[in-house]
């Protein structure tokens, strides 16, 4: 079965306001204020955990940082887990092209670098789990993206055929989990790096989601 597998943080939906809430949150506790900015620091949060804590710490001149960021980051994780879908949104027309995607016959997965169990709990509570056959985390297997066995596993999980298949992505990490496995990518260009995604030269560049269903079609005969 062709199968299309996206990330999730800065693919289906931008996480970056809550992640930099978690973050922020951990500098609060030790009355450090809260030194990243939500629209200026988006990139930094897709990046993960302790990028926010380092370039928190960075920006306060900490010279503890490498011993706080270990220190805090169970916290982070802990403030994150609880407030993880207040400003969380899918990107528009996401819905709708999974959606698409499954009534033409397509398998749909998640692949994320994101622990299993807040991905989890973030797809139900923006409710689109029943969308997807299966969600791989940075936690389900013994290595991460760019290893090729989360996205094999994902693949395989929704019941799809790995050299029938494609990545939806929106890094590097992305673009190279493609690479490691031969198969095609398309990177959102509304991400959080926006248009200069391209510099990384997939195979296409997704500009809207209603686009993804009739380059799925072209790419995945």
């Amino acid at each position: 079965m062709r199968t299309v597998v996206f990330d999730l943080d800065g693919t289906l939906a931008d996480t970056s306001a809550d992640l930099l809430a978690a973050a922020n949150a951990c500098f609060a506790a030790r009355g450090l204020g809260r030194p990243l900015d939500p629209a200026a620091d988006q990139l930094i949060a897709f990046h993960g955990g302790r990028a926010m804590l380092s370039a928190g710490y960075a920006r306060l001149g900490e010279a503890r940082a490498p011993e706080l960021i270990e220190a805090d980051y169970p916290a982070l994780l802990a403030h994150y887990a609880a407030g993880i879908c207040v400003e969380t949104r899918l990107y528009p027309g996401a819905v709708q092209a999974v959606e698409a995607l499954r009534a033409a016959g397509f398998a749909t997965a998640i692949c994320t670098n994101k622990p299993e169990g807040l991905a989890r709990d973030l797809v139900a509570q923006l409710g689109i789990a029943g969308l997807f056959g299966a969600l791989i985390g940075a936690d389900t297997l013994p290595t991460r993206k760019p290893d090729p066995a989360p996205y094999l596993a994902a693949v395989r999980g929704a019941g799809g055929d790995p050299a029938r298949s494609m990545l939806v992505g929106d890094t590097e990490t992305d673009r190279r989990t493609a690479a490691a496995v031969g198969v095609p990518c398309a990177l959102v260009s509304f991400g959080p790096e926006g248009p200069g995604i391209a510099r990384l030269a997939p195979e296409v560049m997704l500009d809207a989601y209603a686009d993804l269903p009739a380059i799925a079609g072209k790419l995945l005969i």
